[in-house]
């Protein structure tokens, strides 16, 4: 069985989603105690909020957008020997504090 890496999408400091690998690809699924919610916001227009898991062969855009260029990702690169090509490895190592509205912590 493959262990796929998964992250806590956070919106504003409040548990949104999870993103996770799959043998697919990605999927982006909201929680269902954000959705019960009198009146849930999307974390991106990309991404309405839906009850149904969102699944792509690539890191959604709106994630990928989330990690760093230029030399913020080099140094990320070689503090965490991350590859480039490795997206979600990326997004998790350096998406904990992020500027703007989501973060996203790895689930260990």
């Amino acid at each position: 069985m493959t262990n796929y890496r998964k992250g806590e999408v956070y919106f504003h400091q409040e548990l949104a989603g999870i993103i996770q690998e799959t043998e697919n690809g990605y999927e982006f699924k909201y929680t269902d105690d954000y959705l019960n919610q009198a009146n849930p916001l999307p974390i991106s227009k990309i991404l309405p909020v839906n009850n149904q898991a969102y699944a792509s062969k690539v890191l959604f855009p709106f994630f990928d957008g989330l990690i760093p260029e230029g030399w913020l990702l080099d140094i990320a690169q070689s503090n965490w020997k991350l590859n480039y090509s490795d997206r979600m490895g990326l997004l998790l190592a350096c998406c904990k504090d992020c500027i703007g509205a989501v973060s996203v912590v790895a689930i260990k």
